[in-house]
C-alpha cells in the first residue's frame, strides 16, 4: 500500500527537493530528514509532557531514538525507534500517560515506529539479553526531555558492551551467519538486499558495534564512500517505490538509476556491488580481529609470545594468518603473491599489517614481467578455493588494477543471466579455483588457470561476442605478463573459443564429422590444446552456477573430446630448454677419473642451478633429489640425460626455509653415494608407506605411458609439487630395475609436469610388464606420501 499520511509525503517531497544526483547530496539530505524528524518529535513531545502534567524542564524523563534516527542515517521512509527513559522516580501513572501521549499521536499520523519504556537498569538488562538491543542502544540519541539522562544510559550501555563482548562474540557471529544464510550477499544476487544482505548496512552496524568494544579498528577510509553509496541507493529506492523497503528489485533498478544520475541499471548495481564488497572485507577483517583477541585473552597464562609457523620465504602462519617475519629479502611483489598462495591454499587470510607492508611502495612492473613475478602470480591463480577471499585482499589493497588496468572494467559488473550467480570479476576467480581439481588432466596447467582467468575479460560494457573481444586483450596481457608467443597464441585461442566446445557438444550432431572438425580448427590440431579448452570449459560451467555443469553435459563433452582425440597425435613437447645439453670435454674427463662434477650458480638469495655430472648408475636420480630434499630444496625444473655412460644433470632449486646448501658439503654427500657409502641419506629410509601416508587423493596424481623411442618408454607423472617428490618416483622406478635415461622436470603452477624415459636395467628392451610395474611404483610412491 503507498503511504498516504502526510508525514511521509511530507518526508518524500523534502527528499526529492534535496535532489540525489549532485555530489554530497545523499549527506545533505539525510541530515535534513534527520532534522525534519527531530523537529516533528520534538512537537510531539511537548504536547505529550504538557497533557501529563510534566514541567518543560524535567529532569526525570526523556525521549530517544536508536537505529538510523539516531546515526542520522533515516531515509525518506525510515521507521523510527522510540525509546522513553525515565529515572524511575516518576509516578507509574503519570508515565503511563505522558506514553500515551506519545505514541497514540505517532499512530494516528501514520508514522511507523517501534517503541519502549525503560529505566537505566531496564535498559542494560536488555541489551545484556537481547544482541539487536545492545547493539542499537549503543547508538542511543536525544530527542527531547533530560539530555544528561539518555547519555547516561548510552555510555552504561557501552560499558557493558565493552566489558561482556568478548563473551558475546560467539552470539554475534551466529547471529551474523543466521541472517548471511537467509539472504544472499550483496555481491551474489542481482536483487540485493540493501539492509540485511552480506556486506549490507547491518554488516556496517556489526563492524560498528565491535570497533566501540576495541576489539577491530575502524577502517572510515573503506567504509565511509561504501557506506555513503548504500544509503544513497536506499534512499532513492524509497523514493521511487514510496515504500520503506531495501531489497533493490529488478523492476525498480532502472528507476533509481535514473534518479541518482547514472547511465543505466548495470552501473547502478555495479556500484552497489563494489560498496558491498569493501564492507564485507571490512567485516571479514574485524570479526577475525575480534576471534583473534578472544583467543588471546582465554589464552593469556604467563607471557604471551606469538605461536608461529613457518610456512617458507620468511612467512609464517600466525593465529589462522599468514604473517611475514621480519623484513622481506625478496621483490615485494613476488613476497606478496607467495603470502597470498600460502594462505589461499590453507583457506586462510594475509594478516592486514602483512598485507599493507608487502602492498606499500611496490615497484611498477617492467614489460614484460621477471620470470619469478610471473610464476608466483600463476601459482597464486591454481590455489583452489581459498583463492577467492585472497584475491578479495589483494584487490582491496589496489594491487589489481597496478598488475591489471583492464580488471577494472569488469569489476563488480553484473551478468543479468539466469545461469550466473557472480559478477564478471568474480566468475573469473571462481573459474580459476575450479581448475584446481582439473590441473592433472593438462600438461601445462599455468596455461588453464590464466585462460580461466582471462576468459571473460571481454564483458565489458557496449561488446557484443565477448568471447572474440576479448581474445587479443587476453594475449597482450599474456605477453605483459612475459609469455613467449607460442603460449600467448593458446591463451588467445581458448579465449576465443572457450564457448565452442560447449556449443558444439550441446547444439550439434555429434555423429556429423563438421561437429569434429569445428572442435579440431579451434584447438588447431593439438591435443595438449584440446586437453586445456576441456578443462577449461567444466571451470567455466562449474563456476557459472549450481545448475551449468551437469552429467548430461558433461558426458556429451566427453563424448566430443574422445571422438577428436582419436583424430589427433598424442604426443607431448618439451619445452625444457635444458634438454640435450652436454658437459665439458674437462668435466667429463674428471668424472671418469673418478670424480663427481658439481657447479653452482645462483640466480637470487635463495634460487640456483646446479650442474651435476656423474657416471651413470641405477638410483643415482633419486640419490640426487633425495638429497635435495634433505636439505628442504624445491626443485623448480631439471634436465636429466644419459650419455656414453655418464649421467648430466641440471637442477634448478629454491631454498624457501634458508640458505641455498654448501657446495663442498653436498659434492662430498654425491661422491659418498658414488661409492655405495649410503649414510648422506639415512634420514630419509623411512618406508613411503608410513611416511605422510594417505596425503595425496587419488585424483591428485596421474601416471601413465607417452611414447616408445627405440628400446626406451617414456612416463609422464602429474602430481602437486612438494619436497621430496621427485626422490619418491626416483626411488620407485630404482626399486623396479628400471633404468632413468633421460627426463625433463617441470614446475607449472604449482603441479609437477614430469617426463621420464626409461628402458631395461640390461640396456636392453623394457616389456610390457616391467613397465606396467614401473607405473604402479611411481603411483604407490606418490599416493603414500
Amino acid at each position: 500500500m503507498v503511504l498516504a499520511s502526510a508525514h511521509y509525503t511530507e518526508r518524500l517531497e523534502l527528499a526529492t527537493a534535496l535532489g540525489f544526483s549532485s555530489p554530497g547530496a545523499g549527506r545533505a539530505r539525510r541530515l535534513r530528514l534527520a532534522e525534519h524528524a527531530q523537529g516533528y518529535l520534538e512537537q510531539v513531545w511537548q504536547e505529550a509532557i504538557s497533557a501529563a502534567g510534566f514541567s518543560s524542564g524535567t529532569t526525570d524523563v526523556a525521549l530517544a531514538v536508536v537505529g538510523s534516527q539516531a546515526r542520522g542515517e533515516a531515509g525518506p521512509l525510515s521507521d523510527v525507534d522510540l525509546v522513553l527513559v525515565h529515572t524511575g522516580r516518576v509516578g507509574a501513572e503519570r508515565l503511563s500517560r505522558l506514553a500515551d501521549g506519545l505514541w497514540y499521536p505517532l499512530w494516528d499520523a501514520g508514522v511507523r515506529f517501534d517503541h519502549s519504556v525503560r529505566t537505566l537498569a531496564e535498559c542494560r538488562k536488555a541489551a545484556s539479553g537481547d544482541l539487536a538491543a545492545a547493539v542499537g542502544m549503543l547508538d542511543l540519541a536525544p530527542v527531547a526531555g533530560d539530555a544528561t539522562l539518555v547519555a547516561g544510559v548510552r555510555q552504561s550501555v557501552g560499558v557493558d558492551w565493552r566489558a561482556a563482548a568478548r563473551k558475546r562474540l560467539p552470539e554475534v557471529l551466529e547471529s551474523l551467519e543466521a541472517r548471511h544464510a537467509s539472504f544472499a550477499a550483496v555481491s551474489g544476487t542481482l536483487e540485493p538486499d540493501l539492509k540485511e544482505s552480506g556486506g549490507g548496512l547491518r554488516d556496517l552496524l556489526l563492524i560498528d558495534a565491535l570497533t566501540t568494544a576495541w576489539l577491530a579498528d575502524p577502517q572510515r577510509a573503506a567504509l565511509d564512500p561504501a557506506r555513503t553509496t548504500l544509503l544513497d541507493v536506499r534512499d532513492a529506492l524509497q523514493v521511487v517505490t514510496e515504500r520503506g523497503r531495501a531489497t533493490l528489485g529488478l523492476q525498480h533498478q532502472d528507476a533509481v538509476a535514473q534518479l541518482l544520475g547514472l547511465q543505466d541499471a548495470d552501473e547502478l548495481l555495479t556500484r552497489v556491488v563494489d560498496a558491498g564488497r569493501a564492507v564485507a572485507h571490512v567485516r571479514d577483517t574485524a570479526v577475525r580481529s575480534a576471534s583473534q583477541a578472544q583467543r588471546a585473552r582465554g589464552l593469556r597464562v604467563g607471557p604471551r609470545r606469538p605461536r608461529l609457523t613457518p610456512l617458507g620465504y620468511g612467512l609464517f602462519l600466525h593465529d589462522g594468518e599468514v604473517v611475514l617475519g621480519g623484513s622481506p629479502r625478496e621483490p615485494g611483489v613476488v613476497q606478496l603473491l607467495r603470502a597470498a598462495t600460502q594462505a589461499a591454499r590453507r583457506g586462510m587470510r594475509i594478516a592486514p599489517a602483512t598485507a599493507a607492508k608487502l602492498a606499500s611502495d611496490l615497484p611498477r612492473l617492467p614489460t614484460p614481467w621477471p620470470a619469478p613475478v610471473r610464476e608466483a602470480f600463476v601459482e597464486l591463480l591454481a590455489s583452489g578455493a581459498g583463492l577467492v577471499d585472497v584475491w578479495e585482499d589483494l584487490d582491496r589493497i589496489g594491487v589489481i588494477d597496478a598488475w591489471f588496468p583492464e580488471w577494472a572494467s569488469i569489476r563488480s559488473r553484473p551478468q543479468r543471466n539466469a545461469l550466473h550467480r557472480f559478477t564478471v570479476d568474480r566468475h573469473l576467480i571462481e573459474a580459476c579455483a575450479a581448475c584446481e581439481p582439473l590441473l592433472v588432466r593438462v600438461a601445462r596447467p599455468d596455461l588453464l588457470v590464466v585462460a580461466a582467468f582471462l576468459h571473460d575479460i571481454g564483458k565489458v560494457s557496449g561488446q557484443r561476442d565477448h568471447s572474440v573481444e576479448g581474445a587479443p586483450v587476453a594475449r597482450a596481457i599474456c605477453e605483459r605478463m612475459g609469455f613467449d608467443a607460442n603460449d600467448a597464441a593458446v591463451v588467445e585461442r581458448l579465449v576465443r573459443h572457450h564457448l565452442t566446445l560447449d556449443e558444439c557438444a550441446t547444439r550439434r550432431d555429434p555423429d556429423d564429422p563438421r561437429t569434429a572438425d569445428v572442435v579440431i580448427e579451434a584447438v588447431a590440431g593439438q591435443e595438449q590444446v584440446l586437453q586445456l579448452l576441456a578443462a577449461l570449459t567444466e571451470a567455466d560451467a562449474v563456476a557459472t552456477g549450481t545448475g551449468a555443469w551437469t552429467s548430461w553435459r558433461a558426458g556429451l563433452v566427453a563424448d566430443l573430446v574422445r571422438r577428436v582425440e582419436a583424430q589427433l597425435t598424442h604426443e607431448v613437447a618439451t619445452s625444457n630448454p635444458w634438454v640435450g645439453w652436454e658437459p665439458t670435454a674437462q668435466d667429463a674427463q674428471r668424472v671418469r677419473d673418478g670424480d663427481v662434477v658439481l657447479q653452482v650458480e645462483r640466480t637470487d638469495v635463495r634460487s640456483a642451478v646446479l650442474t651435476v655430472v656423474d657416471i651413470d648408475r641405477p638410483g643415482l636420480f633419486a640419490d640426487t633429489a633425495g638429497l635435495l630434499a634433505l636439505r628442504r630444496l624445491r626443485v623448480v625444473a631439471a634436465a636429466i640425460t644419459t650419455r656414453e655412460g655418464l649421467a648430466l644433470d641440471r637442477w634448478s632449486v629454491e631454498a624457501p626455509h634458508g640458505e641455498l646448501p654448501d657446495v663442498t658439503e653436498l659434492e662430498r654427500a654425491l661422491r659418498a653415494l658414488r661409492y655405495g657409502e649410503r649414510t648422506p641419506l639415512r634420514a630419509l629410509d623411512v618406508p613411503a608407506s608410513r611416511a605422510h601416508a594417505g596425503s595425496e587423493r587419488p585424483s591428485d596424481v596421474l601416471v601413465r605411458r607417452m611414447s616408445s623411442a627405440e628400446d626406451a618408454q617414456r612416463i609422464e607423472v602429474r602430481a602437486p609439487d612438494r619436497v621430496g617428490l621427485l626422490f619418491d618416483v626416483g626411488r620407485a622406478l630404482a626399486a623396479c630395475g628400471v633404468a632413468l635415461v633421460g627426463a625433463s622436470v617441470m614446475t607449472s603452477a604449482g603441479r609437477a609436469v614430469d617426463v621420464f624415459t626409461v628402458r631395461a636395467a640390461d640396456a636392453g628392451t623394457l616389456d610390457p610388464q616391467a613397465l606396467d610395474c614401473a607405473l604402479d611404483a611411481v603411483r604407490g610412491a606418490l599416493r603414500s606420501r
